[in-house]
């Protein structure tokens, strides 16, 4: 009957004297018996279930009875209404004056709607998931995805895909660093699972480019006295103090790549993670000729000296190459004391055709000396386009890979490095600096070196 019930009848009664429960129930039967013929007959209507359970509510205070009741009823409003009216002609229960009065008649069914209204209320401010992924965060979900599920093992040891064949590697603590060096597309890490190098681990440092890469605690400092026991290494990084590599974030973990140092150079000291620590933000690693360890390419150098006659001629040779730019911008202009006119060159070669080849990428960024780097994908369309200075920034962030590299500046050993870990095939320089090892993968040419030819790998 309660699951049928339309409407509740509410009623409070009052007795001068002590009268219980089954007085009102029998008051009630007995008072409104064919006071409204056989169709609302109460005892007829509670056996066909149209009138539902009598409920009644009642106490005794001081010779006086008050109570309360409640009928529920699946009858329609107007003989609901009437039922309810007959109640109110009951004046005894059991031996005693009563009076009965209607205070109220519910609609259940009203009450069940306000309850669905403020339950769908609620659902609407917390049962949906607002947040809408844009086509950006879509795509960087499932790249990370594929890159995280890109994890191996080597010998039993977790690893990056890259380990079995790549030129150099990098070593870790755990399994958690492996995967975060992999959330950001680095993918020669292998882990030692322990301050014991495993003998696989040890055999492998042999034939590679190692480098070290360690949590900034006293867990690292282990590892890295174990590797030079049994290994061989060739240069050393460590995450901040008191942090691990799985908890560093895009940014810290390049950085401490790059902050990357010789082991030679820190072999002898007793506390070599704050003597790396120390170069961080104030000095660059004094001897190291590519300063990015993420490339599997990266060669191991002892000489010091060799290192820094070879920066110092790249460095030349970008400053000679400086006002040869200048040069360049101050002929375009000549002839004209209309400042009108030099703007309006400026916005001729802006709204100048996009390339179709490589070679004229070359030409559009190199021979105007634009100081630039662009990247280009596999049919040269460019992706992105930055300030020659922040090359390795767009190489660590570019979607989709790169195809071919054209940088308006000295192609230095570290960014060749960053370059062929990231996928790059061919890379056009406007001169090429002193490399100690060349990536296979890479084709690289100077701008004078391709002429008025595009290059054979075109």
């Amino acid at each position: 009957m309660e699951d049928t019930s339309k409407y509740l009848i509410h009623a409070n009664v009052t007795a001068d004297g002590v009268v219980e429960r089954s007085d009102v129930v029998g008051a009630i039967f007995g008072q409104t018996e064919g006071l409204l013929g056989d169709e609302l007959d109460l005892r007829d209507l509670r056996q066909s279930q149209k009138v539902g359970r009598i409920d009644v509510e009642i106490r005794s205070t001081a010779g006086q009875s008050h109570g309360h009741l409640t009928i529920a009823t699946s009858l329609d409003k107007v003989e609901t209404a009437t039922l309810a009216a007959a109640l109110e002609t009951i004046d005894r229960v059991g031996p005693c004056r009563a009076s009965l009065e209607v205070s109220e008649i519910e609609d259940v069914r009203a009450a069940k709607r306000k309850d669905v209204v403020d339950r769908a209320k609620e659902l609407l401010e917390t049962g949906f998931d607002d947040t809408v992924m844009s086509s950006e965060e879509i795509l960087a979900e499932v790249r990370q995805h594929v890159r995280v599920e890109d994890i191996t093992e080597y010998e039993g040891l977790p690893a990056g895909p890259r380990v079995t064949d790549s030129d150099a590697i990098i070593v870790v603590e755990g399994r958690a660093d492996v995967l975060t060096l992999l959330k950001y597309g680095i993918k020669n890490a292998i882990a030692v699972e322990g301050t014991n190098v495993p003998d696989a681990v040890a055999e492998l440092t042999r034939h590679r480019t190692v480098t070290a890469f360690l949590d900034g605690d006293r867990g690292g400092d282990l590892i890295l006295e174990e590797l030079e026991q049994v290994g061989e290494i060739d240069y050393v990084a460590f995450a901040p103090a008191g942090d691990s590599v799985e908890e560093l974030d895009h940014h810290q973990l390049f950085t401490a790549l790059r902050n990357k140092v010789p082991y030679e150079t820190v072999s002898s000291l007793s506390e070599p993670r704050a003597a790396i620590a120390a170069t961080d933000g104030s000095a660059s690693p004094a001897p190291a000729p590519s300063g990015d360890p993420i490339d599997p390419d990266a060669p191991a150098s002892t000489d010091d000296s060799a290192t820094r006659v070879e920066r110092q001629s790249a460095s030349s040779e970008s400053q000679e190459s400086t006002p040869q730019q200048a040069g360049a911008g101050a002929d375009a202009t000549a002839g004209s004391d209309d400042p009108d006119d030099a703007t309006a060159a400026d916005d001729t070669a802006a709204q100048s055709p996009t390339p179709a080849t490589v070679y004229g990428h070359a030409t559009d960024i190199i021979r105007r000396g634009t100081h630039h780097v662009r990247l280009l994908d596999a049919e040269n369309e460019p992706i992105t386009e930055a300030d020659a200075g922040k090359a390795y920034t767009v190489l660590e962030e570019c979607e989709p890979v790169a195809t071919t590299l054209v940088l308006d500046d000295v192609l230095t050993q570290q960014l060749l490095d960053v370059a062929a870990d990231s996928g790059v095939d061919r890379i056009i320089a406007r001169s090429l600096g002193q490399f100690t090892k060349q990536p296979t993968s890479v084709n690289i040419h100077a701008i004078d070196d391709v002429a008025e030819t595009p290059p054979e790998t075109e």
